[in-house]
C-alpha cells in the first residue's frame, strides 16, 4: 500500500512540473502565478505545496535538470570534442521537443542575467565542457595554445546566444542548423588542420539516430 501511495505522489509531482514548466515556458518566472501552475498541471493547490513549499523552489527544480544533459558523460569511457558537439546537438533537440527543457533554460538564463544573477547553470555546463576538452587537448585533438577553460566559457555563452537568437527568429526550427554553423567555424580554430575530419559538426552517427536527426547537407 506505501509503494502505490508512493507512486501516486511520484505522478502527482511529475504533473506539477509538468504544469510549472508549461506556465514558465510560456510567460517566465515573474509572469507565473502558482494558481496558473495549478492549472496546466490539474492539480490541488494543498497537492503542490505538499511538493514544492514555493514557486521558487519549482523553478530551482527544473533548472537543476538541465544539469541532465551530461548526466551520462563520466559514464562515456573516452569524452572529448565530439562529446560536446553531441551535447550541444542533445540540449538543442531537448530545447525544440521538451517544455521542461525550455522551461528550464529560460529560468536559467533568468536567473542568471540581471536581478540577483545565479552563475550556477553556467558554471556546471562550463566545467562539463571543460571535463570533455581536457583530454581532447592531452590527445592532440585542440591546439595545446588554447585555454581549455576559456574555451569552454565561450562555448556556453555562444550556445546561449544561439539558442536565444534561433528562438526568436524561427521557434528553434533551425537550432541544430545554427550548431552545426557553430562548429563549422568554429572547429578550424581549435583543432590541428590533419584532425578535423575526425570531428562531425552535425553530431555523431549515433547522436543523430539517437535524437532521429538527419545529417545536414550544404547547399
Amino acid at each position: 500500500m506505501a509503494r502505490v501511495r508512493q507512486e501516486r505522489a511520484e505522478i502527482t509531482r511529475q504533473a506539477i512540473l509538468d504544469g510549472a514548466a508549461t506556465a514558465f515556458d510560456r510567460s517566465g518566472f515573474d509572469g507565473t502565478s502558482l494558481s496558473d501552475v495549478v492549472k496546466h498541471a490539474g492539480v490541488t493547490k494543498g497537492a503542490l505545496y505538499f511538493h514544492f513549499p514555493s514557486k521558487e523552489a519549482l523553478a530551482r527544480t527544473l533548472m537543476d535538470e538541465q544539469f541532465q544533459v551530461a548526466a551520462d558523460v563520466p559514464a562515456i569511457e573516452d569524452p572529448g570534442l565530439q562529446t560536446v558537439i553531441d551535447l550541444t546537438h542533445q540540449m538543442a533537440y531537448g530545447l525544440r521537443t521538451n517544455v521542461r527543457v525550455r522551461a528550464g533554460i529560460r529560468l536559467v538564463i533568468e536567473f542568471g542575467s540581471f536581478t540577483n544573477p545565479d552563475p550556477t547553470p553556467y558554471n556546471t555546463w562550463i566545467d562539463t565542457a571543460h571535463g570533455c576538452l581536457t583530454p581532447a587537448q592531452e590527445r592532440g585533438d585542440v591546439l595545446p595554445s588554447l585555454d581549455v577553460h576559456d574555451l569552454s566559457t565561450f562555448l556556453v555563452g555562444s550556445f546561449t546566444g544561439i539558442q536565444v537568437t534561433s528562438h526568436v527568429r524561427t521557434g528553434r526550427e533551425d537550432l541544430h542548423t545554427r550548431i552545426t554553423d557553430l562548429w563549422n567555424f568554429l572547429l578550424p580554430g581549435i583543432v590541428p588542420a590533419p584532425r578535423i575530419p575526425l570531428f562531425d559538426p552535425t553530431g555523431s552517427p549515433e547522436c543523430r539516430t539517437e535524437l532521429g536527426l538527419q545529417p545536414l547537407t550544404t547547399t
